[in-house]
């Protein structure tokens, strides 16, 4: 009766994942799908996965007025050689990696220190520095956007890289994320770092960034993701520069009021912009687990766990070695 309880709960469990996982792969299928086919498959949803492929007539080419042989492809080449030609995607793309990239950066650099400030500094009033953190996880950028967009066109800064920048450079969430991680740190690399004679931002670069590589990954992840699909904030500063459109700005180039809208380009753009955040995420998805995995964990918890001394940084290694020596000497004398 047990194993047969036990079953159909497995059952369940996986026909619920199996429903979750249609709802989440159906719209990258039909996504790509649409990439191959003809306008008139997309209208009518046929021709399968790939569609047909059989030849179309490119009806731009036929308004340039060339010949009606030069203007028949198939409709692969015309949807993926449309999204490169109806708008300049590889400048959006680099938009988006100048801008997903600093904006990264400057959070690292804001939310390591704060972080370590908030997880291993006693001082007067953290807990309500951090009670603060928290509180802006709840604010939502829709909120402020609007004194953001005043600040920035008062400075003269919009249609520029900094407009896009700038309200992004303080992540709450980085903070929060490497706090809660620098939480699973022994307190005695800190304190053999400090015996060392280390200042505490050579502890913050030197000793405690090493150990925190999954959780910059997982937080990476979250940032490059989110700005980089950011439609909301571009949408509001950029206004009359195509040249500083990002990814998603860019798909409005293939919307039209007047000839319908081209899906076939705008989904063989959609598939060029998502891809790289594909391979990415596959690339890093043992230390994206990881890190989400360790945030939060004790550090008697992570130091008990298998091949926990293997992911300590050598040089963080040889400060704990050292800082045991020295505890060891003081007890000998």
């Amino acid at each position: 009766m047990l194993r047969c309880t036990s079953l159909l709960k497995e059952v369940i469990k996986h026909v619920l994942l199996l429903h979750v996982t249609v709802v989440v792969v159906l719209p990258f299928y039909l996504m790509l799908s649409f990439s191959f086919k003809s306008p008139a498959e997309i209208q009518s949803i046929s021709g399968g996965f790939f569609g047909t492929q059989a030849l179309m007539t490119d009806p731009r080419c036929l308004k340039e007025g060339r010949p009606p042989e030069d203007c028949t492809m198939r409709p692969i080449i015309y949807n993926y050689r449309a999204a490169f030609e109806e708008a300049p995607l590889l400048r959006y793309l680099l938009n988006g990696v100048i801008v997903t990239v600093s904006i990264f950066a400057i959070q690292v650099l804001v939310a390591l220190p704060c972080a370590y400030a908030l997880s291993k500094l006693r001082f007067w009033g953290r807990d309500a520095v951090f009670g603060m953190v928290i509180f802006c996880l709840l604010i939502p950028i829709h909120a402020i956007a609007l004194p953001l967009y005043i600040m920035l066109a008062k400075a003269g800064l919009t249609n520029t890289y900094a407009a896009l920048v700038i309200p992004w450079t303080i992540s709450v969430f980085g903070i929060f994320l490497m706090r809660q991680f620098f939480k699973t740190v022994p307190d005695d690399l800190v304190d053999a770092a400090r015996m060392d004679g280390m200042s505490e931002f050579a502890i913050v670069w030197r000793v405690m960034l090493p150990t925190a590589i999954p959780a910059l990954l997982a937080f990476g992840i979250f940032s490059v993701v989110a700005h980089w699909n950011d439609y909301y904030w571009p949408r509001i500063v950029i206004t009359g520069d195509r040249e500083l459109m990002t990814p998603p700005l860019g798909l409005r180039m293939f919307k039209s009021d007047l000839d319908g809208n081209e899906y076939g380009p705008m989904m063989a753009a959609t598939t060029v912009i998502v891809t790289p955040l594909v391979i990415a995420f596959l690339l890093a998805q043992r230390r994206f687990i990881e890190g989400i995995t360790l945030t939060g964990m004790k550090s008697r918890i992570q130091e008990s766990a298998p091949g926990y001394r293997s992911q300590i940084p050598r040089h963080t290694r040889q400060l704990r070695r050292r800082h045991e020596h020295h505890i060891a000497r003081g007890c000998c004398r």
